[in-house]
C-alpha cells in the first residue's frame, strides 16, 4: 500500500502548481496506511464477521451484530493504540538494531526517484544473532512488494514517469473499472467454470478473471501466488475429494461446517500456526541472545563506543517525546477498555481481560514488528493464535472474549508493523518522526469513519461472509476458538493437522535458514502461511491472482528489472483501484435483481403475509408445546424462512 500511496499522492500532485516535496510524500503515504490500515487491525474482515457466525445452540450465544455506531465505538477502541506503540519500537529496531524493512525502504527509493533526489543510504547493516553482515549480502526477501531496489534506482526522469504514469494509471483504471461494470449486469462474467457446470456447482471450480486479483497478483510477486495455488490444489484438489468421498465432511462442499471446505479449514489452520510459530523461532533467540546473554557477558566490562551509525540523528523537537508516548498508551488502554466494555458489555468480555488484551498485544507487537524488519513479513495470524490460546486458558469457555481478546492483541500488532515501513521510509528521507506521527494519528481517526461506512455498505449490499466475500479468517478465528473449548475436530482432521503441522514446521525451518544464510533458493521455499491461504480461498480467488505472478515473472524475466522500472506497479494499482472505486458504487445501491426482489416483498399482499406470520405462530406455539418433535437448528431455519422465501413477478411468496 505505501508504494501505491507514494505513487498515486506524486501524481496527484503534479495537477497543482508546487509539487509536494519528498517530506510531504512521506507523510501523505503515512497518513493512507495508517487509513487502509484499519479493516485489518480493527478485525473487519475476520473478528467482526467472525462474532456474525455465533450459533446459539452451538456457542451458548447468538450471533453478533454491530450496529454503526457500535462499530465506530470498537474501532476507536483499537484505533490509537498501535499508533503510541510505533516510537519507543522506532528506537529499537530502526536506529538500534537498523533492521531493513525492504518494503519501507523500496518505498524511500521510488520517493527519492519521483523526486529527483539522491537515493537515500540504505547500507545498513542487519544483525543476525551475533553476526553483523552488509545489505547487499541479505537474502532476498519475499515477493510481498514486487519492486526492489533495483528495479527504482535507474528510472526515467520523474516529467517523463509523471506523464507515462498518468496513461498507465488511467487505463488500468478504466479497463478493470469496466469489468466490474460488466460484472454488475452480467454476473456470470466473474464465474466462469473451469471444468463443466458439475465441477463448478458442485467443487467450485470457477474462474474470476477480476483485474484486480490479477493487479494483487502482480504485487504478490510469483513466488508467494506460486505457493497460494500449491495450497489450492491440495486443499481443493485433494484433500477435498477425499474428505468428501470418504465421509468425514459429509455435507456440500462450500459448507463451512460439515462440508469438505470446513474440513480443509483445519488443515489451513495447522500449517499457518506452525509456519508463524516456527517463523517466531529466530526473531525470538536473537532477543535472548542479543539483548540477555551479550547485556549480561557486558556486565562488568567497560564501557564500548557506541557506533555513530547506531545513534538517533533527528533533533528533540523532530521527535515524539517520551511523555507522549507514556500518557497516549494510558489513554488508549483506559478508552479502549470502556468502548469494548460498552460495545460488548460483561457478558462478551470482562474489563481485565480486554487490559490484558491491550498487553498482550504490546508484547506480540515486537515480535511482529522484528519478524516484519527481517523478512517483509508480519506474522499476525500466528501471534493472534497464541492470544487465543493465552485467553482459553485464563477466560475458558467463553468464546466470545476469546475472540475479542485476541482481536484486541493481534490489532497492536497489526498496526505496528504496518506503520513502521512508514516510520522507515522516514528515516531514509530524513522525513520528521513527529509529523508522522501527527500523519499516523490523523490517518487512524479517518479511518474509523472509512472503515465503519465502507462495512456498511458492504454489509447492506452483501453478506459476509458470503459467496462474494468469503471471509476465510473469521472462520479460521471463530474455529480457533471452537476447538480450544470443547476440544472438537471434524472426522480424522486431527492426523492431517498433525501431519501437515510437522512438514510446514520443517519447511519453515529451512525456509528460515536459508534466508539466514542467503541462499538464491530461498524464494522458492513455499511459504506457509501463503500455501494455507490457498485453502482458505476458493479456486477462483488464487487462479487470478497467479496469472499477475506470472505477468510479474516474465516481465521481469524479459525487461530486466534494472530497466523495467515502475511500469507494471502503475498498472497493477490502477487495477486494484478501479474495481475497488466501481465496487463501492455498486455497495452504495443494490443491483437491479436485488432491487426487484425488494419492490415485490414490499407489494406482496396483506393477506399472504398473515397467512405467513399465522403459520409461523403455530409452528412455535406447537413446538414450544411439544406438539412437534423437531431439532432446534431445523426451528431456526423455519423462523429465517421468510428472509430467504423466493417471491414470483405477481408478490406471491414461494417457499
Amino acid at each position: 500500500m505505501s508504494l501505491q500511496s507514494a505513487l498515486i499522492g506524486f501524481l496527484i500532485s503534479k495537477l497543482f502548481p508546487t509539487p509536494i516535496s519528498p517530506q510531504e510524500n512521506v507523510v501523505l503515504q503515512t497518513i493512507a496506511v495508517a487509513t487502509g490500515t484499519m479493516p485489518l487491525a480493527a478485525g473487519f474482515v475476520g473478528i467482526l464477521p467472525a462474532l456474525g457466525l455465533l450459533d446459539e445452540e452451538r456457542d451458548g450465544v447468538p450471533p453478533l451484530f454491530l450496529s454503526g455506531i457500535k462499530a465506530i465505538g470498537w474501532s476507536c477502541a483499537v484505533a490509537f493504540f498501535g499508533v503510541f506503540l510505533s516510537p519507543p519500537i522506532r528506537k529499537q529496531v530502526i536506529i538500534e538494531e537498523q533492521l531493513a524493512f525492504p518494503s519501507g525502504t523500496a518505498t524511500a527509493q521510488l520517493i527519492s526517484v519521483l523526486h529527483r533526489i539522491p537515493p537515500p543510504d540504505t547500507s545498513v547493516r542487519r544483525r543476525r544473532g551475533y553476526q553483523a553482515i552488509e545489505a547487499d549480502e541479505e537474502a532476498e526477501r519475499p515477493a510481498i512488494e514486487s519492486v526492489d531496489h533495483a528495479d527504482i534506482t535507474d528510472l526515467d526522469e520523474p516529467e517523463v514517469i509523471a506523464q507515462e504514469g498518468w496513461g498507465a494509471l488511467i487505463w488500468s483504471f478504466a479497463a478493470s473499472g469496466a469489468m466490474t461494470l460488466a460484472a454488475y449486469f452480467f454476473p456470470v462474467v466473474f464465474s466462469v467454470p473451469l471444468f463443466g457446470n458439475y465441477l463448478a456447482s458442485e467443487w467450485l471450480w470457477t474462474f474470476t478473471p477480476s483485474l484486480s486479483y490479477i493487479g494483487q497478483g502482480i504485487i504478490m510477486g510469483f513466488p508467494t501466488t506460486l505457493s497460494m495455488n500449491l495450497g489450492m490444489l491440495v486443499g481443493w484438489g485433494i484433500l477435498s475429494p477425499l474428505s468428501k468421498y470418504s465421509s468425514w465432511a459429509p455435507g456440500p462442499v462450500g459448507d463451512m461446517t460439515d462440508g469438505a471446505r470446513g474440513w480443509i479449514l483445519w488443515i489451513s489452520l495447522a500449517i499457518m500456526c506452525a509456519d508463524s510459530l516456527v517463523s517466531l523461532i529466530p526473531v525470538i533467540y536473537e532477543v535472548f541472545y542479543s539483548k540477555i546473554w551479550n547485556g549480561a557477558i557486558r556486565l562488568g566490562s567497560s564501557p564500548e563506543v557506541i557506533d555513530k551509525d547506531d545513534q538517533e540523528i533527528e533533533i528533540p523537537d523532530r521527535l515524539v517525546p517520551m511523555r507522549w508516548v507514556v500518557w497516549g498508551l494510558a489513554g488508549s488502554i483506559i478508552l479502549g477498555t470502556l468502548l469494548v466494555w460498552m460495545v460488548f458489555g460483561n457478558e462478551g468480555i470482562k474489563p481485565w481481560a480486554t487490559v490484558l488484551g491491550f498487553i498482550m498485544g504490546g508484547l506480540l507487537s515486537l515480535l511482529g514488528v522484528r519478524a516484519l524488519g527481517e523478512t517483509d513479513l508480519n506474522p499476525v495470524s500466528g501471534l493472534g493464535k497464541i492470544s487465543q490460546l493465552f485467553f482459553a486458558w485464563i477466560q475458558p469457555g467463553n468464546i466470545v472474549a476469546n475472540i475479542i481478546a485476541g482481536g484486541v492483541a493481534e490489532a497492536g500488532a497489526q498496526q505496528a508493523g504496518d506503520l513502521m515501513q512508514d516510520l522507515k521510509t522516514g528515516h531514509l528521507i530524513r522525513a520528521s518522526p513527529r509529523a508522522q506521527f501527527f500523519g499516523q494519528l490523523i490517518g487512524s481517526l479517518l479511518s474509523i469513519l472509512v472503515t465503519t461506512t465502507a462495512y456498511t455498505l458492504y454489509t447492506r449490499a452483501y453478506q459476509i461472509p458470503g459467496p462474494s466475500f468469503p471471509a476465510p479468517t473469521a472462520y479460521v478465528w471463530l474455529g480457533l476458538a471452537r476447538l480450544l473449548r470443547d476440544g472438537q475436530l471434524p472426522a480424522k482432521s486431527s492426523e492431517f493437522m498433525l501431519a501437515s503441522a510437522i512438514i510446514f514446521g520443517l519447511v519453515a525451518a529451512l525456509k528460515a535458514y536459508a534466508q539466514r544464510r542467503g541462499a538464491w533458493y530461498t524464494k522458492w521455499i513455499p511459504s506457509g502461511v501463503a500455501f494455507a491461504i490457498g485453502f482458505l480461498n476458493t479456486p477462483s480467488f488464487s487462479l487470478a491472482r497467479l496469472i499477475g505472478g506470472m505477468v510479474e515473472y516474465l516481465y521481469y524475466k524479459r525487461i530486466g528489472r534494472e530497466n523495467a522500472g515502475i511500469r507494471l506497479i502503475i498498472i497493477a494499482s490502477g487495477f486494484v483501484l478501479g474495481e475497488g472505486v466501481s465496487m463501492s458504487q455498486k455497495s452504495a445501491q443494490p443491483s437491479p435483481e436485488e432491487a426487484k426482489r425488494q419492490a415485490q416483498l414490499e407489494a406482496i399482499d396483506l393477506k399472504n403475509y398473515l397467512a405467513y406470520q399465522d403459520a409461523m405462530n403455530r409452528y412455535i406455539y406447537d413446538t414450544a408445546n411439544g406438539k412437534l418433535n423437531v431439532p432446534k437448528r431445523d426451528e431456526i431455519a423455519w423462523k429465517s424462512l421468510w428472509e430467504h422465501s423466493s417471491v414470483d413477478d405477481d408478490g406471491r411468496v414461494d417457499t
